[in-house]
């Protein structure tokens, strides 16, 4: 009798083992299946140009995800170019740019554009700039 007490010990032990292996397994699947599914973190470089001159540099960079950079410099460190890439929902994202001396300067549809100024704001201003004020002017 002693015998079959151990072995159903065993046994229980065993599925109760198997089970957690089972769930172990289920979430490491899942959680594989998780980060595979996204081909941006298997994205391999498709293009890629570059060419240092003495006078600036030229470089062009594509990739399978449809991501793509492209940028001329001069000796100034003056750069204008390109990138852009396909977002969540599918559009084309495209934004150009400048970088020199007075910044950083993109443009694109996507970005946000401020709103005008309103008259009144713009007519305030205009009668704050022909009335100094007495201290500025001493």
């Amino acid at each position: 009798i002693k015998s079959s007490i151990i072995i159903d010990i065993t046994a229980n032990k065993s599925i109760e083992m198997f089970k957690y292996v089972l769930l172990v397994a289920f979430i490491a699947y899942a959680s594989a299946a998780a980060v595979s599914s996204s081909d941006d973190a298997h994205a391999e470089v498709s293009l890629q140009k570059s060419e240092v001159r003495v006078n600036g540099f030229d470089t062009e960079l594509e990739t399978s995800n449809s991501i793509h950079v492209v940028q001329h410099g001069d000796e100034k460190g003056n750069i204008n170019g390109e990138y852009g890439w396909i977002s969540p929902e599918g559009e084309h994202v495209i934004i150009n740019y400048v970088a020199d001396e007075s910044g950083y300067h993109p443009q694109s549809e996507l970005l946000p554009v401020a709103p005008p100024v309103p008259e009144a704001i713009v007519k305030a201003l205009e009668y704050i700039a022909s009335h100094p004020s007495k201290e500025s002017t001493n």
